[in-house]
């Protein structure tokens, strides 16, 4: 279902790793966001991964925590753990993935700038890749970044938290002609068009012309 909730410019959303571009999308629908690092961390989310598209099907990526997946913590106390090189491998993975579409080189250099920085905690990661993102998809909305979940009142936001995980995030792109409006892909031809991908497939394939993409992009509320 297309829905444009105009009557909402309060928006509450999880932190991402490199966002899917219907959570994008959302932003660009708002005038303000607001993210916790209060919420309890959550498991099997976007918190600590995204999906790329490679030449043989979909491709996840995801940032190793300290501790384990099933710490019971707030997000903002996840540490991230540097015992395997996974910067190295997800910057390979993507340079392979997309080093032959058409702005990759556009963004590369800011972009590896992502991938050597050493952040303590994965909120923290998140929030660089975010306000990175800001910067390049050219996005007017405000940030705001909760002092103290337990005493704001959540009533008058949109709560969108968790709208999209690994398990179902492309559920329902196929139906009533929502892939009618598609960009580029490099490997489409080898595995169909891919929705819902992390925004990082969408800036390299598409560049500047992202945030057009987005700003007028239909987007499911189900």
């Amino acid at each position: 279902m297309i829905d444009n909730f105009n009557n909402k410019s309060n928006l509450l959303v999880e932190n991402q790793y490199f966002p899917c571009t219907n959570w994008i999308k959302l932003l660009f629908w708002q005038t303000h966001i607001n993210i916790t690092p209060f919420e309890p961390y959550r498991k099997m989310s976007f918190r600590n991964r995204c999906v790329v598209a490679g030449s043989n099907g979909l491709v996840s990526l995801s940032v190793p925590v300290e501790n384990g997946r099933n710490q019971r913590v707030p997000f903002k106390d996840v540490r991230i753990s540097y015992r395997e090189n996974w910067q190295t491998q997800h910057w390979r993975t993507l340079t392979a993935c997309y080093n032959n579409s058409a702005f990759f080189e556009f963004y590369r250099d800011g972009l590896e700038q992502l991938f050597l920085k050493k952040e303590v905690f994965l909120f923290d990661l998140d929030i660089c890749i975010l306000f990175w993102l800001k910067k390049a998809l050219r996005l007017d909305c405000k940030i705001d970044i909760l002092a103290d979940m337990g005493t704001y009142d959540i009533e008058g936001l949109l709560d969108m938290r968790d709208k999209w995980l690994p398990k179902n995030f492309q559920d329902g792109e196929t139906q009533a002609g929502e892939l009618a409006h598609r960009y580029f892909q490099v490997f489409e031809n080898k595995i169909g068009f891919q929705p819902n991908l992390s925004v990082l497939d969408l800036l390299f394939n598409e560049g500047p012309n992202a945030h057009t993409w987005l700003k007028t992009g239909t987007h499911i509320i189900g």
